[in-house]
């Protein structure tokens, strides 16, 4: 008797017979080689949602980014206290053992991680018993502060500002973590913002200097 899928994991088995077909078998001696290791020289930090892959956005081969995605494309700042750091795991192994060269922090257009944490509320979503994204967003809490005096809290105005200052909160994050803040000292490693409109497609890059996000052309 055959196995019964649902719909949504039937379409991921056709996609995965279409990466088999043109992903994976013309390119064996990539995959190949990356069997013994991996060797990415960008560490990417992007956010869960699903309108933003980086590989896609990037337009990358396996092997070359290493990517933690989570709500909003927070950094935790540097704590020793006792709990389950996955996004600070992730840093160490990417700054420590693969000695990546590029931090890229990337926030993104319509992000409802941000756009919780500018209005403090959680549309449309039933609260999970152990008040996860309340507790994760609040990274926010301060740079919520200016983008509220300036922009309110309603509008995309004020959406894009909160997004934009989420990718330099993550970025003063990333400075707390003393392997990191040593390295980047030494030229050893760069850290860089970005920002991905959704609406238009258009990648933005952070110059720290000024605090300005440009448009990639």
């Amino acid at each position: 008797m055959a196995e019964s899928h649902s719909p949504q994991l039937d379409r991921l088995i056709s996609g995965y017979r279409r990466f088999r077909e043109t992903g994976w078998t013309p390119r064996r001696e990539r995959w190949t080689t990356l069997g013994e290791g991996q060797e990415p020289e960008v560490m990417v930090i992007a956010c869960s949602d699903s309108r933003v892959d980086p590989a896609q956005i990037f337009d990358v081969d396996p092997g070359e980014m290493f990517v933690v995605r989570n709500v909003a494309a927070m950094v935790p700042p540097f704590e020793t206290t006792p709990g389950r750091h996955g996004v600070s795991a992730a840093l160490e192994f990417a700054v420590q053992v693969l000695k990546v060269k590029e931090i890229v922090v990337m926030g993104h257009g319509m992000c409802g991680g941000c756009k919780a944490a500018l209005t403090q509320e959680l549309q449309g979503a039933e609260p999970g018993e152990g008040g996860f994204i309340a507790d994760w967003i609040a990274m926010l809490d301060e740079a919520r502060e200016p983008v509220a005096a300036q922009y309110g809290i309603h509008g995309r105005a004020a959406e894009r500002a909160m997004e934009l200052a989420g990718v330099k909160v993550s970025l003063a994050n990333l400075r707390t973590f003393p392997c990191i803040r040593r390295k980047e000292r030494d030229g050893e490693l760069r850290l860089r913002g970005a920002f991905f409109a959704i609406s238009d497609g258009v990648l933005h890059v952070l110059d720290e200097d000024s605090g300005e996000f440009h448009s990639v052309a």
